[in-house]
């Protein structure tokens, strides 16, 4: 589609349609042929450039063929487009010469945007577009600033009036208050400009702008855009702003000012650019060999100890969502930490077990180990679940008297409820009594086997270096994941399984920040938007 020029003759005004440029008043325009390239041209502001060290462009170097005549005619060439926008951007050019008689009359006043100077008989230009000169007659012509044609000749000193009140019946003083308040450099009127938008912006990251700057009797805008890299006015409405998307949180001060013939109005426009509200919508589906790994000495003295277990100082909780699936195998692994040599080596490890539709949970050694498992059908087929587990940082392991004091180390949970009475403990050799080393971090993979199988997910993965079951009902939230850094102790790690992450790396949302997951046997599909 074309811009098409049109010129409202009631209005006497040009408007380019289709374009964001507004309507300009008579004498205001002027065109050219681009210097650099014959099938281009320019359309000049010829009031701005009167009063700028530079020309001031309204189009610069555009297609002709981008442009139509009223009709929608496509021009011939870029001389075709400046003829047409010269002959149609200046009415008197069109009319000729008024030649007034001794009883024509013309009134002069000033709009009230202070930027068009209005006529009695309807007409209107910009000001600085028109002056006044006395002529050998004794009369006033009215000419055409950039021509120096004249638009009205041999107005009579007595027909001269401004705002209804006749002019000094001296004819140079008369001529005098007309350019007065042609350039507007006096008059009555004398309205500063407003800015009247507001001066404050809110964007959340990410996100672009969609800003424009209103101001009373604003006439030209200025804007120091220096300290928001990637925000630009748009073309042809240097009131507005775009762009921002790259902006990263916090509080940007952008000066502004809007000016008209009178003087200015400064103002500092606070750009304040937010963190994006939390939001849950993917996870990670597991099926065949899919696993993530990580590098477990990350995480050494958060979930591994160096000998038995000696307090609060070893204590630790995860918590995670998990989705179950169709699949009966009882060897699913959802959660890994510790020990190569799985049969020897100490290690935590939270298995699914479909056929019962349950979880199991053991802490040790293939050969000695704490040993838990849910209740039969507390982990649903196909259904969200919130799993977590702390532990205290006690001792654990080595005497048969102290069994039910081990199992006492732990506090698990399903859904917000607390399912050790309901769930049953067992123990290998009353347990382990050494130290958990960090040598694998894995999820969906115990050795070299017992994967998760059939669409598994898991999801909002989160470490945490305490205990907090005292804190379950607000990590659990009702079932709604929330933003885990907002709580009084925020997690050390906290994976979002696929929300902010990229293919094949799930980032680390927790305070340290600092241990990223691989997806291995997997692709982008994977990251699935199926979530609690």
């Amino acid at each position: 589609m074309t811009i098409k020029i049109t010129r409202n003759e009631a209005a006497n005004c040009i408007n380019f349609v289709g374009s964001t440029n507004p309507a300009y008043f008579n004498a205001c325009l002027s065109a050219e042929v681009n210097a650099e390239d014959s099938t281009r041209f320019n359309v000049i502001n010829d009031i701005r450039t009167s009063t700028s060290p530079t020309t001031q462009y309204e189009f610069y170097a555009v297609e002709y063929s981008d442009f139509s005549d009223k009709d929608g005619n496509v021009f011939v060439d870029a001389q075709a487009a400046v003829d047409y926008v010269n002959e149609n951007a200046n009415v008197a050019n069109n009319t000729g010469r008024f030649q007034l008689g001794a009883t024509d009359t013309i009134d002069f006043s000033v709009d009230p945007t202070e930027t068009t100077i209005l006529l009695g008989n309807g007409d209107a230009y910009a000001v600085n577009s028109i002056r006044a000169s006395a002529n050998d007659d004794g009369h006033i012509d009215i000419i055409k600033h950039s021509a120096d044609v004249v638009i009205y000749g041999d107005l009579r000193l007595a027909n001269a009036s401004i705002g209804g009140v006749s002019v000094t019946q001296v004819l140079a003083t008369a001529v005098n208050e007309l350019n007065a308040l042609f350039a507007h450099t006096g008059g009555a009127a004398a309205n500063l400009p407003v800015i009247t938008s507001s001066t404050a912006i809110s964007l959340t990251e990410g996100d672009s702008l969609n800003y424009e700057l209103t101001a009373t009797y604003g006439v030209g805008y200025e804007w120091d855009l220096s300290n928001v890299s990637g925000v630009t006015t748009v073309e042809g409405n240097v009131r507005k702003l775009i762009g921002g998307s790259s902006l990263a949180v916090g509080t940007y001060n952008i000066p502004v000012k809007a000016i008209n013939y009178n003087g200015e109005d400064s103002e500092t426009i606070v750009l304040t650019v937010a963190t994006p509200p939390f939001s849950n919508t993917k996870s990670i589906t597991f099926s065949n060999q899919d696993w993530l790994g990580a590098n477990a000495s990350l995480l050494s003295t958060i979930l591994g100890r160096t000998s038995n277990g000696s307090g609060s100082g070893d204590a630790w909780t995860i918590s995670l969502y998990l989705k179950g699936s169709s699949d009966t195998s009882n060897g699913q692994t959802v959660f890994y930490f510790g020990d190569n040599d799985t049969t020897n080596g100490g290690h935590l490890y939270l298995r699914y077990q479909g056929g019962n539709n349950r979880f199991r949970f053991r802490y040790g050694s293939s050969n000695n180990h704490l040993n838990f498992h849910s209740p039969d059908n507390s982990i649903n087929d196909n259904t969200w679940h919130h799993i977590m587990i702390a532990y205290n940082g006690g001792t654990t392991g080595a005497s048969s008297g102290d069994i039910n004091s081990y199992y006492g180390r732990f506090s698990i949970f399903i859904d917000g409820a607390n399912v050790v009475p309901s769930g049953s403990w067992s123990e290998s050799n009353y347990g382990w009594s050494s130290g958990i080393d960090a040598d694998n971090l894995r999820v969906g993979r115990y050795g070299s086997s017992q994967y998760m199988q059939g669409g598994c997910k898991v999801d909002e993965i989160a470490v945490w270096d305490s205990d907090q079951s005292a804190n379950i009902s607000s990590i659990y939230n009702s079932g709604s994941p929330f933003d885990l850094s907002s709580l009084t102790t925020e997690p050390k790690h906290w994976w979002r399984m696929g929300d902010g992450d990229t293919y094949p790396y799930l980032q680390d949302n927790g305070s340290e920040a600092n241990c990223i997951f691989q997806m291995y046997n997997m692709t982008a599909a994977d990251i699935v938007t199926d979530a609690p």
